[in-house]
């Protein structure tokens, strides 16, 4: 398997999940978000990976749960890599922890923000932009002065 980095790092807190119990996919997804407050991982995400550390050896089907669900279990080989990549893992938390708190502090909203920005960037006229640079170069010089100095810079 690959070293970890971002999905890497997605793969090892599936892997860290499924070395507490057994769980079905969606169960994983939910435990994502619960316990690392990864927001709401796709299908299209999850199973990727699950058959990625299934087709490794590092997971295994354990059986069908309700509604005839795979459920999927860790392997001996898949402890020993989770043993392995002890520190990738908590650096993976790590990341999940600093993602959450960022967003709860707004990056979600400047996530979006950024995001209308690009999708309707070569519509703003020449005045929208003289004031998004303004904005956005006063936004940046204030979060460099915050994180450099951690004092308020009003």
């Amino acid at each position: 398997m690959e070293r970890p980095k971002f999905k890497g790092h997605l793969k090892l807190l599936v892997l860290h999940l499924l070395s507490k119990k057994p769980m079905h996919g969606y169960a994983v997804m939910k435990g994502l978000e619960e316990e690392f407050r990864i927001p709401a991982p796709s299908a299209g995400v999850i199973y990727p990976i699950l058959f990625s550390l299934k087709r490794a050896g590092l997971i295994e089907t354990a059986g069908s749960g309700r509604r005839e669900k795979k459920v999927y279990k860790i392997t001996e080989d898949g402890v020993r890599y989770l043993k392995e990549h002890e520190e990738e893992l908590r650096e993976a938390i790590k990341l999940a922890r600093i993602y959450r708190e960022f967003s709860e502090m707004g990056g979600r909203e400047l996530r979006e923000a950024f995001r209308l920005l690009f999708d309707r960037f070569d519509n703003l006229t020449e005045k929208q932009r003289e004031e998004l640079s303004k904005v956005i170069k006063e936004f940046a010089k204030k979060i460099k002065f915050i994180v450099e100095f951690g004092d308020s810079y009003e």
